[in-house]
């Protein structure tokens, strides 16, 4: 990438990453035009039934002792589903609003959201209380492993 993206560029190619994977496992989606916590909204065919997706974007991993993936997800939790994209590696995740709460590293109060990171690389050091830390513990949340199990 050699021009600098500006947020909101970077927030789209996200979303466009998120379709695109959708899109290859047969769903349809359609981004909303205003931002109130929905940033997409799929139709599960073999559901036959809609669900909205926030989508957070990492242009990539930073940090330069632990390389890290950071998302920010301020409340209320609007969406059914946030995915979570990494456009350097062409990589998103897919998890319920409530696994984004349970996975979440962080959850200040002032201002109220979560916050998920992965670090990148596979031998820095876990987390003490053992919270899912490195991109390779969310392998089964991986956008097009999870589909399938929605």
């Amino acid at each position: 990438m050699s021009a600098k993206l500006t947020t909101q560029q970077i927030g789209r190619c996200g979303e466009l990453l998120v379709q695109q994977k959708l899109l290859l496992k047969g769903i349809e989606s359609a981004p909303m035009t205003t931002d109130f916590g929905i940033d997409l909204v799929a139709y599960l065919p073999m559901r036959q039934n809609a669900i909205t997706i926030q989508v957070k974007t990492c242009l990539k991993a930073k940090g330069k002792w632990k390389p890290e993936l950071s998302w920010w997800v301020p409340e209320p939790l609007e969406s059914q589903y946030y995915a979570f994209a990494d456009l350097e590696k062409n990589r998103a995740w897919l998890l319920k609003r409530k696994e984004l709460v349970r996975f979440a590293q962080q959850h200040p109060q002032n201002p109220p959201r979560y916050h998920l990171c992965m670090r990148v690389d596979p031998t820095a050091k876990g987390r003490k209380d053992r919270k899912r830390i490195h991109d390779y513990e969310f392998e089964k949340y991986l956008l097009e492993n999870k589909i399938p199990k929605i």
